[in-house]
């Protein structure tokens, strides 16, 4: 280990991030969160299609996770605008983001500012430094443009890719990743918030070369247009088709059964609790990590943010 606290990143984006970085920030580690950008839908699409700025919403919601939990200002960050006229669906940490780095002429610069003015335990970074489109192929040779527009579709989803070749992981990106003792792939939707942070080369190259132990939290249910009926193999399998097999070395996932309400509510949107599919994880020479992690206080099922975190740092602090 490079100091006495161990380094743990935590990748990804959408709602599942936050989750874990909660529980995360008050343990004694350095704790770096590299983020997505590739979100268009919503007030972040909004500001996109406007200012042609890389996806807010995803650090915004970081970023507050990260502050401290009675802060106002972390508050006011995700307040949103409601009625209907211009303001209406923005948040106002996404406005102030576009803003900041527009009056310091860099994202990830503005990013740091208002990291100091939040207090926020942690560093975060985003994926890369400027807009980023995401692309997905259908199994049926469909090509749809657009991290809101894929799950609409409603086909299943071959591979993604974003819109530049040549993009450059942002200032500090491979240096967090060579650096840490625990990699965290988030949960949160796999294709479209999950892998557009992991397939760009420099990055991918990182992974493969870091000595750090790379582990993936699974999701705890399917997502319609994205993952239906998918078990834990095979978000395993789709994280292995775009970055090659051998990278991860565990998997954490949910052990017990889901109660038969909540399986209802879910069942409304099409969704299904993740079959964790031992056999098959274990041919993929995977330490499978199996927890109770839900918790049981929150009306919809979401990782226990204090569990997760502890099994995290005993891997991260644990020396195999």
């Amino acid at each position: 280990m490079s100091s006495q606290k161990p380094n743990i990143v935590v990748i990804g984006g959408g709602t599942g991030m936050p989750v874990l970085l909660r529980g995360l920030k008050d343990l004694p580690i350095n704790l770096t969160s590299i983020v997505t950008v590739a979100d268009d839908g919503g007030s972040s699409g909004k500001l996109r299609s406007i200012k042609d700025a890389p996806a807010p919403g995803d650090i915004r919601n970081v970023l507050t996770a990260l502050a401290d939990n009675d802060s106002t200002l972390a508050k006011l960050f995700q307040y949103r605008f409601n009625g209907e006229n211009e303001l209406s669906g923005h948040a106002i940490g996404n406005l102030v983001l576009v803003a900041i780095s527009e009056l310091t002429g860099d994202f990830h610069t503005g990013i740091e500012q208002l990291s100091k003015l939040l207090q926020i335990k942690g560093t975060v970074l985003p994926i890369v430094n400027e807009s980023v489109s995401l692309y997905a192929q259908m199994t049926d040779g469909t090509i749809v443009n657009g991290e809101s527009n894929i799950p609409l579709v409603n086909k299943k989803i071959k591979r993604v890719f974003l819109d530049k070749v040549d993009l450059k992981p942002a200032k500090d990106v491979l240096k967090a990743i060579e650096e840490a003792d625990l990699i965290v792939i988030s949960p949160g939707s796999l294709y479209t918030s999950i892998l557009p942070s992991l397939i760009l080369p420099e990055v991918l190259k990182s992974l493969k070369s870091t000595q750090a132990k790379k582990v993936y939290v699974c999701n705890l249910m399917t997502q319609q247009g994205e993952t239906s009926e998918y078990s834990a193999g095979d978000h395993i399998q789709a994280i292995y088709d775009h970055i090659g097999d051998q990278i991860l070395d565990g998997v954490i996932v949910h052990n017990k059964p889901i109660n038969k309400y909540a399986k209802e509510r879910y069942a409304e949107r099409k969704s299904k609790p993740v079959v964790y599919d031992l056999s098959r994880l274990k041919e993929f020479n995977l330490k499978v990590i199996e927890r109770d992690i839900i918790d049981p206080n929150e009306m919809y099922l979401r990782h226990d943010t204090d569990k997760v975190a502890k099994i995290l740092y005993e891997l991260a602090v644990i020396k195999e």
